[in-house]
């Protein structure tokens, strides 16, 4: 069997008395887009940053490619090839789109080669056309393209997406959704996100979270039929 991309083994994270997260183990396979939905206080975020050395665990183990990474720090994280997209955007708003992507370009590229790099970036992020404004004057949608297009200047190759879709327009959801899915053809995603609209434009498998454990794990089409689900987190939405 071909090795995961990504492994947790009884990954845990305990915060003095609150145990945030509970013996999680979840498999990613190369290319895989996973949507990780549950309800506020579900450990989504927490595990997260286990995955990219923000947090060390309690206990358990996080794999990339068979290799134990559940001690290195976010800067070796980064370099082995996964990049994470914040729900804030981390962006630098007194300078243009263009210097906010050259600068993460010129960390791989130089000369020519980083200015034709720049220019494929904004136009796979639809940004091209806005490419001398200012990052702070940008809509809220933008500014999320904008990040996204910083990380993926570095060519991860697991992505990891936190509620990309929040505060976005129907416009930009749809836009967004489009983008995920352009991104998934050669990388793999794990998208943690509550608008269930936009996982159901993006996601096959989805694993809910509940109390900082898998509640359960299945197809999108399935995860929205199902009883417990909807009681625990979907509610109205899924009728929607």
């Amino acid at each position: 069997m071909a090795v995961p991309l990504l492994e947790t083994r009884d990954l845990s994270m305990r915060f003095g008395g609150v145990q945030a997260v509970r013996s999680v183990n979840l498999t990613l396979a190369e290319g895989e887009l996973r949507c990780l939905i549950g309800p506020n206080g579900a450990g989504k975020s927490t595990f997260f940053k286990m995955l990219t050395g923000q947090l060390q665990p309690s206990q358990g183990q996080v794999l990339f490619r068979g290799h134990d990474i559940s001690r290195a720090h976010a800067h070796q994280i980064a370099r082995l090839g996964i990049g994470i997209k914040t729900q804030v955007p981390s962006v630098f708003d007194g300078l243009s789109v263009r210097e906010n992507i050259w600068i993460a370009v010129s960390r791989r590229h130089s000369g020519e080669r980083a200015n034709g790099v720049v220019d494929e970036m904004l136009e796979r992020i639809g940004l091209t056309g806005i490419a001398g404004r200012l990052v702070g004057q940008l809509a809220h949608g933008q500014r999320q393209w904008v990040e996204l297009g910083i990380v993926l200047s570095a060519d991860p190759e697991l992505i990891l997406l936190d509620e990309p879709a929040a505060g976005m327009t129907h416009d930009e959801v749809y836009k967004t959704a489009e983008l995920v899915r352009e991104i998934n053809r050669s990388k793999a995603l794990i998208i943690v996100e509550h608008d269930m609209q936009f996982i159901r434009m993006i996601a096959k498998q989805v694993t809910v979270f509940n109390q900082g454990s898998v509640l359960v794990e299945d197809a999108v089409e399935n995860i929205l039929r199902n009883p417990l689900v909807r009681d625990i987190y979907l509610g109205k939405q899924a009728a929607a």
